[in-house]
């Protein structure tokens, strides 16, 4: 693996206390009340992989700049007034510890060069970084060639943290005053934080110690915002108040406050998405052979496990489970008693095995989590009666429920990896799928959350300790660890009554507290745990 990913056992600088980005995000700081609680749209997101916080939100902040400079300088630019003459980017924290891992440095030029994660093509990504290494040049989104030296210009710097949060990047470009005698030089800059799951705040103070920090929307989701829910929630006692006051579901309450703003059928197409991403995303790494990127020379494994449980060439996952095993085969065959989870496993693998190549994939609700939920959604819907005779309507009511559980777990704690370790990545999505499946199954509100609760519980201080950067190892497999956990929570959930001893709430808190303590080590910088006990090549 290459150095820049390489950093020492030396602690990096903690940041200040500041708002939080769940708070801004909300609404509020960790606040009794929210006016409107995040949406299916905020918690689940088509992007590419192998990190939401490091490649997603980081390809959305690249873009952001480059509009936000072509706003400021359209005209002079296109005049000849203005000329762009170089770019600079820092990545701070542990986008400077693992950025090349993750790929954060070619997110960044993606979208300075106009691309968003949802649409970007396949083949750009593929070539992007190599492209601009070789021609020292980036083609900005405004229709600009700037010069672009990436072992210059692309800085990594782990060892400093920005005030707000670990993962700060600043982007600036050099322009040139050609009017005036002597040519002036100007610098413009922006500082933005990528706070997990896609997620993406801009710093828009003139002092970096004193951040003055906003949540980046589309203008869509800043009217969507506009309007208030008619059933707000902050945390899961108002959620479950709600829901006895008004004889709703939990998926009930969140597909209400999602149609106070979008249309039934906005919201059912997208949800539909979501679920056709993951299930193409699962279909894609069953069948696409080979080793991932990055140096650590990991092999998909999730083909093989496909054939091993019966699935033939060119027939679909879902075909393989309705088929029998060749003769002589157990593994997942129908006598098989742990045939479901070997299923399962396969689902998380073949997502997070495309996560880790950089394919699409769904947030959910980070990229490092993302097969935890698919994986369930594949048990619901090839294991359960209730996800067969109407799967439809049952995949939306999961999706609905997790939203609701991954909406207050980003709202009063955190989803990143850099910022809570891997409790708040698959600790989240173990609790939202748990969720999603206990709704679906019929579960009232309690044993919904319930099930959210035994999930999270059983995942707290889960360290985020990636072997050279790389969403690989131990995350591929974590994922499927997750999901059978998520599955487990569920069924012991139903058969309970909801009464339990921990709250959800509570649950969440301790998960925010325990991430406030552990060290910065073990918290997605790679400068501790597996990453630095196991050999890399």
């Amino acid at each position: 693996m290459g150095d820049a990913n390489q950093v020492s056992n030396q602690p990096l600088i903690e940041p200040t206390e500041f708002a939080t980005a769940a708070g801004l995000i909300s609404g509020h700081d960790r606040a009794e009340e929210v006016a409107r609680p995040l949406s299916v749209f905020d918690m689940f997101r088509i992007g590419i992989g192998p990190s939401s916080s490091h490649t997603v939100g980081p390809m959305r902040a690249g873009l952001a700049f480059v509009t936000a400079l072509e706003e400021a300088h359209a005209h002079q630019i296109k005049d000849g007034k203005l000329q762009i003459v170089g770019f600079t980017v820092e990545l701070f924290g542990s986008l400077g510890a693992t950025g090349k891992g993750h790929s954060t440095d070619r997110a960044v030029l993606l979208g300075l060069e106009g691309y968003l994660p949802d649409t970007v093509p396949g083949p750009v990504v593929a070539n992007c970084l190599e492209r601009v290494i070789a021609e020292q040049k980036i083609n900005l989104a405004c229709g600009c060639e700037v010069a672009f030296d990436h072992a210059k210009d692309m800085q990594f710097k782990p060892f400093t943290v920005l005030p707000y949060h670990v993962n700060g990047l600043t982007i600036t470009a050099r322009l040139v005053n050609t009017e005036v005698e002597p040519v002036q030089t100007i610098d413009f800059a922006r500082t933005y934080y990528s706070v997990g799951g896609g997620f993406v705040m801009e710093d828009r103070s003139a002092d970096p110690a004193i951040p003055d920090v906003v949540a980046l929307a589309a203008p869509a989701a800043v009217e969507t915002y506009a309007n208030p829910a008619p059933y707000p929630f902050a945390n899961t006692a108002q959620l479950l108040e709600i829901c006895a006051e008004n004889g709703l579901s939990i998926a009930d309450v969140v597909r209400a406050n999602e149609e106070a703003s979008r249309p039934r059928a906005e919201v059912n197409a997208y949800l539909d998405l979501i679920h056709q991403t993951m299930a193409e995303c699962i279909e894609s790494g069953c069948s696409t052979e080979g080793v991932l990127p990055g140096g650590l020379k990991v092999n998909r494994r999730a083909p093989g496990l496909f054939r091993a449980l019966g699935g033939r060439k060119g027939e679909t996952v879902e075909e393989a489970v309705a088929n029998p095993c060749g003769p002589g085969a157990w593994l997942g065959c129908e006598n098989d008693p742990l045939r479901a989870m070997e299923f399962v496993n396969l689902y998380a693998l073949a997502v997070n095995e495309e996560n880790a190549a950089g394919h699409r994939v769904v947030t959910a609700p980070t990229n490092g989590a993302a097969g935890v939920i698919p994986a369930v959604l594949g048990y619901l819907v090839n294991f359960c009666p209730e996800g067969q005779e109407n799967r439809v309507e049952a995949v939306r009511n999961f999706l609905l429920a997790a939203t609701a559980i991954g909406a207050i777990i980003k709202t009063n704690a955190s989803i990143a990896g850099a910022e809570v370790g891997c409790q708040g990545e698959v600790g989240s999505a173990s609790a939202m799928a748990a969720a999603g499946l206990a709704s679906a199954l019929g579960g009232t509100s309690a044993q919904v959350e319930n099930a959210a609760e035994i999930a999270m519980e059983h995942s707290l201080g889960l360290t985020c300790d990636p072997i050279g950067g790389l969403v690989q190892i131990p995350c591929i497999e974590r994922n499927a660890i997750a999901a059978v956990k998520s599955i487990n929570a569920a069924r012991m959930a139903l058969l309970g009554d909801g009464r339990h001893t921990v709250s959800l709430d509570a649950a969440i808190e301790t998960m925010r507290q325990t991430g406030v303590d552990m060290h910065s080590k073990y918290k997605e910088t790679s400068a501790g745990g597996l990453a630095v006990n196991v050999v890399e090549c």
